[in-house]
């Protein structure tokens, strides 16, 4: 297969891929003869996500506009139709790539099933592209990716009324096509010869080497011959990758001196090459620049804050790396992409202002040019495991004082990540400042990776109550506060008064009591009258005949009912045979004059002041509620299918105690 533009326009984002771009079009037409599903891959660094992003340009109505359509191949432009639905699997899980295709359908599905049950039964088939599948996942360890294909694109290319394209790695691809009909699929691998693009590579180094582009005033960028033939030979020496064209070119440009642009040796063949010439040529030892990167190949996220660098990479190394990390950026610029980024404070524990931050919240973010630059860093380390484990020795290291509150937010929302890689999380898991302080997405993704029988119980319970925390993106303070709760649940009193007692976080609530017994119906607050002293407050709780410790309700012999279970509504015990009619509920005129009213909804109950309306404790639940009453002194008794509590609420200034 030919790539020649016979004299059209190339792409202007892409400058090439004309045979790739073909058969994407025909797919977008749905051409006779072309395939419903196709997956794009090829090797980290073949341009792939390029080639895609110059694609959807093609797709999406709007800046199909800015584009010289009239001018380019026409089995290169696929036809004007409505934007495919794109969602993107960068930083995001499965279920959130699935939950936003079905958010753009505008779908009332609440299971993943019936999401493509849904889309089974359309009348008009859906075209779907999702890309970056290589980097899906707030973890890199929790292997998302792999997930993704298994769990969301292979039902979504089964399903007849979807179009599919998916850029995925290599393996992914073959396992998504070798589920599907003959016909049904296309692998388009820009590896191959018939999808290279040799021209597109020469153009590419050709056009980074001029001075009109941004490349410095050198004698072989200024002389037009000179520039093209060593273009030329870059674009020839890369093979499939753009990435080793840019690598090249990056190097040559940032170090010039000692570059003979006549000795093609110079020029790298691959990732590992270039950053071998790269040091060679600057007369360091290759092995000291992969020390240097190590730390963000091994990195989370968007990358590992400037002021950290030096110290992760002397843990990896096993030595001093302080002199050449004060002078690596010439070393390692060529690999390095800086980010400025902006610290957004928790409302509560705002960590301390670290080395290397702006005075305005702001600080610089180090990550690699490319993944796969990192991914030749890695295989290169005899052991990533014991690396990560260095990592996140030095990261625990960083928090200071042990809080977590004051932690630079990298370590304290990916050192998760890093301990996951090194086998050491559920060591971790034992802290419940991390818990609050963590962000709940990566965390949660983390936990979730460990085998459930490697987990202790406070992490089992912290895993029980994420979802109820990323859903809901709960800040500091409410995760604290839902945290300790679910603690007092699962019979873990201790961390929840760590919560109260260490974390310094004003909670809305105090947990008093947690009852596990199912099938309560209905609750009521009241009070029961004794012979010397105050009533005492207790809990009545509606529950099924037969419940332990429940007085039956009704005459005997009427058949299987409810049941009344007596309980204290601030010490934690159970009151045994009480006469119901003894108990004392609070008058509406007590509910009214007290200081808090209640709201409740599904999953929600909200208590607030009632001098202003303000809302001062807000439960939310991943059960229904059944029931919930609110004592005039300010403990709000709950029920769901889990069992019966009784919150304290902590207010100051309405005489409620705290």
């Amino acid at each position: 297969m030919t790539d020649s533009t016979d004299g059209y326009a190339p792409h202007p984002h892409i400058g090439g891929r004309v045979a790739a771009l073909r058969a994407l079009a025909a797919w977008r037409e749905a051409a006779p003869g072309a395939p419903r599903v196709v997956a794009l891959t090829g090797s980290p660094g073949s341009g792939r996500s390029r080639l895609l992003t110059g694609f959807l340009m093609l797709c999406e109505p709007e800046f199909r506009k800015r584009l010289p359509l009239d001018e380019m191949d026409p089995s290169t432009v696929p036809p004007e139709l409505p934007a495919p639905a794109v969602p993107s699997a960068d930083g995001r899980t499965a279920a959130q790539v699935l939950w936003l295709l079905a958010d753009h359908y505008g779908l009332k599905a609440t299971s993943a099933e019936g999401v493509y049950a849904e889309l089974a039964v359309l009348d008009e088939p859906v075209t779907v592209v999702v890309p970056d599948v290589d980097r899906a996942g707030p973890v890199r360890a929790a292997g998302e990716p792999a997930r993704l294909v298994r769990e969301v694109l292979a039902p979504l290319a089964a399903t007849e009324t979807v179009r599919l394209l998916a850029e995925v790695p290599r393996a992914s691809a073959a396992e998504l096509a070798a589920g599907l009909p003959s016909g049904t699929v296309q692998v388009i691998d820009l590896d191959e010869p018939q999808w290279a693009d040799p021209e597109g590579l020469v153009l590419q180094a050709q056009t980074a080497l001029s001075p009109q582009f941004g490349a410095p005033e050198l004698p072989f960028t200024v002389d037009p011959a000179a520039r093209l033939a060593l273009g030329a030979a870059i674009g020839r020496r890369a093979g499939s990758s753009p990435l080793v064209v840019q690598l090249a070119v990056h190097c040559i440009l940032m170090a010039p001196e000692g570059f003979d642009p006549a000795d093609e040796s110079l020029v790298p063949t691959s990732v590992g090459e270039a950053l071998d010439l790269h040091a060679r040529r600057l007369g360091a030892d290759p092995q000291t620049l992969r020390l240097l990167l190590a730390p963000l190949a091994l990195a989370e996220a968007d990358g590992i804050p400037a002021h950290l660098w030096g110290r992760l990479a002397s843990a990896v190394a096993g030595q001093d790396m302080s002199q050449e990390i004060a002078g690596g950026m010439l070393l390692a610029g060529p690999f390095v992409q800086p980010e400025e980024q902006v610290v957004e404070q928790e409302q509560v524990g705002e960590p301390a202002e670290q080395e290397g931050d702006a005075a305005d919240g702001g600080r610089t973010l180090l990550r690699l040019l490319h993944p796969a630059i990192g991914d030749e860093i890695r295989a290169g380390l005899p052991s990533v495991r014991a690396a990560q484990t260095q990592v996140a020795m030095t990261l625990l290291g960083a928090v200071p004082e042990q809080d977590w509150s004051k932690a630079d937010p990298y370590v304290r929302d990916h050192i998760a990540g890093h301990t996951l890689e090194a086998g050491l999380l559920p060591q971790l898991l034992t802290d419940p400042g991390l818990f609050v302080h963590a962000d709940p997405v990566p965390l949660r993704a983390a936990v979730e990776a460990v085998p459930t029988q490697e987990l202790g119980a406070p992490a089992r319970t912290y895993l029980r109550t994420a979802p109820l925390l990323t859903r809901t993106e709960a800040p500091a303070t409410l995760r604290a506060a839902l945290l300790e709760t679910a603690f007092v649940e699962d019979g873990l009193p201790e961390y929840a008064e760590a919560i109260h007692g260490r974390l310094g976080i004003e909670l809305p609530w105090r947990t008093l009591w947690s009852l596990p017994v199912t099938g309560v119906s209905a609750v009521t607050v009241g009070s029961l009258p004794r012979p010397e002293g105050q009533p005492s407050s207790v809990a009545v709780l509606v529950v099924p005949a037969g419940t332990p410790g429940a007085q039956p309700v009704g005459e005997p012999g009427e058949g299987p009912g409810s049941a009344l279970l007596v309980h204290g509504l601030v010490q934690r015990e159970h009151l045994g045979d009480i006469d119901p009619a003894q108990i004392l509920r609070p008058s509406e005129e007590e509910r009214a004059a007290a200081p808090l009213g209640l709201s409740r909804g599904a999953d929600y109950l909200r208590v607030w002041r009632r001098a202003g309306q303000e809302v001062v404790a807000a439960l939310i639940s991943d059960t229904p509620f059944t029931a919930a009453d609110l004592s005039p002194d300010g403990v709000l008794l709950v029920a769901t299918e889990r069992g019966a509590k009784a919150l304290r609420i902590l207010v100051a200034g309405t005489g409620i105690a705290s």
